[in-house]
């Protein structure tokens, strides 16, 4: 039922702008277009990486693993999110994968979290237009943001919280849906070689990039309207100088706004070379990164609401940490 319901929400939003504003429906329709084609790489890989771990059986190894010490676990799925070039939105396939097959949410939300705020792409683009020192803090920023929601998620989950966080209606509808193998640990790493587990692969990377295309679609719409009518650029001017409330102002605006990690660096470095705080300049660029409208509608998607919520919480105070800690070492 949502899968149809979310197909109508987009027929209907661009629907309602062929009626009320034609050049913008337009103008939604190509900006659209253009974010699901430039993020599409990135799905694709994630994509056939969640549908492989699927079909070789790696996911209840994967589990074994992750469900022993959670401290080691943590740190080094913080580190890899930092480190991964997968974005917020590409990651969903493998965090729905790694839910399903027993993961515990500690170290995936470490990993999810950390995930669009660095990779080595960004740091070498952002190096020479923000200043190393800048970048280096936003790389740390990132790390410890994804330490400390992953122990702070383990402290509450040791707890009882958050059990069985994944939606039910993701296994009918979103990404985890398909045949499954036999119990035990057989991995295949050669799975193109059964029928069964190539099925298997098939049926899985279908329902997560339909599950993806559907909302990200609906995401991307949306944020093509905030561009239009509520610029982030515009916004950002207010909060330069150093008000007590930049820094929060900063958060507030980056939670909706979407800026990825690209985008965001010639903008928000031009509006601190015109004032704007360092500290405001990262609380926005991390908060944009973890809680931008399509990131939000896809963990919304994937999710039951205290995960979500919880999710938002962790990016909003993190970027709001972070951003205070950087003013006042600069």
């Amino acid at each position: 039922m949502l899968c149809g319901a979310l197909i109508e929400w987009c027929l209907g939003l661009f629907a309602v702008l062929l009626a009320l504003a034609p050049p913008q429906a337009f103008a939604s329709i190509v900006f659209t277009a253009e974010a699901i084609l430039y993020i599409s790489p990135f799905l694709i890989v994630s994509v056939v990486l969640a549908a492989s771990v699927k079909a070789t059986g790696l996911d209840r190894l994967i589990a074994v693993v992750f469900s022993g010490r959670q401290a080691p676990v943590i740190v080094a799925a913080a580190a890899f999110g930092a480190l991964s070039p997968f974005c917020s939105c590409g990651v969903v396939p493998i965090i729905a994968a790694l839910l399903a097959s027993g993961v515990p949410l500690a170290p995936v939300m470490a990993f999810w979290i950390a995930s669009p705020l660095m990779d080595p792409e960004m740091f070498v683009l952002m190096a020479p237009v923000m200043g190393l020192e800048f970048t280096v803090a936003k790389t740390l920023s990132a790390l410890s943001i994804g330490l400390v929601a992953g122990f702070a998620t383990h402290a509450l989950t040791s707890r009882g919280v958050f059990a069985d966080p994944l939606k039910a209606f993701t296994v009918s509808c979103g990404g985890c849906a398909g045949p499954g193998l036999d119990d035990g640990p057989n991995v295949k790493w050669a799975f193109w070689r059964e029928d069964e587990r190539r099925a298997l692969f098939g049926a899985e990377a279908r329902t997560s990039g339909w599950f993806l295309f559907k909302w990200l679609t609906l995401a991307f719409a949306i944020e093509s309207l905030m561009v239009a009518y509520v610029p982030a650029e515009a916004i950002a001017q207010y909060l330069g100088g150093d008000s007590l409330w930049a820094i929060p102002a900063a958060v507030i605006v980056g939670v909706p706004a979407y800026l990825n990690g690209y985008a965001a660096i010639p903008t928000v470095g031009a509006l601190v070379d015109m004032g704007m705080a360092p500290g405001a300049g990262l609380a926005f660029m991390v908060a944009g990164g973890v809680t931008s409208i399509p990131a939000a509608m896809a963990v919304f998607a994937l999710v039951k609401r205290p995960v979500f919520l919880w999710y938002l919480a962790l990016g909003l105070s993190g970027s709001l940490v972070v951003g205070i800690a950087y003013q006042a070492y600069v």
